[in-house]
């Protein structure tokens, strides 16, 4: 008997914790996660994670008089993962009662760019010349800052250019030195353009975990499905695990989704400074709102804001320990470096 009960203890302790199942304050989630799509959604769908937890995501795009950020102030999504991070910070700063409580896209594989043959030994080549990037990515001004510039806006010339193929052109015809561009653009340096331009060094380089893209929703909207949003969490992490170790299928899975051809999401999913990460980045996020306060990309109002008070990172963290002790016995390995990395990166 007693070695029969040592048997099933030791079954139990590898099929890991089994929890009572949960039902979701509401089993319907409108999301906008862009015209790039989210790779941790597609695998949560196509592997039935969603379904699992109770829960049925409905894409709502954008369009061109109601971006992201607009339908999620206005109600008419619950939840945004492509926008970024300056823009749902810079909503927050505005009085926007928002709340960041995951990832996307830790780094978004975001190339810097200049005619071939032109040299690169850091973003100290960048002072004095035409940039064609926004100056509201932190991670750039940022690194202006550290260079010891405290007017980062004056030490360069930002040349601001909507369209990423714009920006593409205008290295080309010389009217600007370097360019940022999107994630989406890789496909294009590497193969389209690469006899007209070479790609000097990526976002991420200059700056680690910068946090391209957050998950956030209205606080209240948080505050009211908070078991929701950790079951959303949970999914998520799961997904997240197979991604790591199933790239090859999950490129071909989104592009499905996307409607891409797969060349094109390997172009930048296969690339090393492309991470996705369900974590919600504290100790990035609050970097990120400092850099932008001290470029004057904040309202007034951010004084008296601390940003801590709309980053919920305690469901995070449960959906992080169910996960680790539901499904740790698929990935162990994962769930154990998705905690050292939890509290790496959100203990201030």
């Amino acid at each position: 008997m007693k070695k029969f009960l040592l048997v099933l203890c030791i079954i139990t302790a590898l099929a890991g914790v089994s929890y009572a199942k949960e039902t979701p304050e509401v089993s319907l989630v409108r999301w906008n996660s862009g015209a790039s799509g989210n790779v941790l959604l597609t695998i949560a769908e196509k592997k039935g994670y969603f379904d699992e937890v109770g829960i049925k995501l409905e894409e709502v795009p954008a369009t061109a008089n109601a971006s992201a950020m607009t339908l999620l102030s206005t109600g008419m999504v619950d939840v945004v993962s492509n926008a970024g991070t300056s823009n749902p910070l810079q909503q927050i700063a505005a009085g926007v009662d928002l709340t960041i409580f995951g990832g996307h896209m830790m780094t978004g594989a975001m190339p810097i760019i200049a005619k071939k043959g032109v040299k690169w030994e850091g973003v100290k080549d960048l002072i004095g010349k035409k940039f064609a990037c926004n100056p509201s990515y932190f991670a750039l001004t940022g690194a202006v800052l550290d260079l010891g510039y405290a007017k980062p806006l004056e030490a360069l010339d930002w040349v601001v250019i909507t369209n990423y193929n714009d920006a593409l052109a205008a290295v080309i015809r010389g009217e600007v030195d370097y360019a940022l561009q999107g994630t989406e653009q890789n496909y294009t340096i590497k193969n389209v353009n690469k006899d007209n331009v070479e790609i000097m060094c990526y976002m991420s380089d200059i700056m680690p975990a910068y946090s391209c893209c957050r998950m956030e929703a209205q606080t209240e909207f948080v505050k009211k499905n908070p078991v929701t949003i950790k079951l959303i969490l949970k999914a998520l992490l799961r997904a997240q695990s197979y991604y790591e170790s199933h790239k090859e299928e999950a490129a071909q899975w989104h592009a499905e989704k996307i409607r891409a051809e797969k060349e094109f999401v390997e172009a930048y999913m296969f690339d090393e400074h492309y991470r996705v990460s369900a974590d919600p980045l504290l100790k990035s996020i609050v970097r990120a709102w400092k850099i932008l306060d001290a470029t004057g990309f904040l309202s007034e109002t951010a004084k008296n804001i601390n940003i801590v008070d709309h980053v919920n990172i305690e469901l995070y963290r449960q959906a992080l320990k169910e996960a680790s002790e539901e499904y740790g016995s698929e990935a162990p390995e994962f769930y154990k470096k998705m905690q050292a990395f939890f509290e790496e990166n959100n203990t201030l």
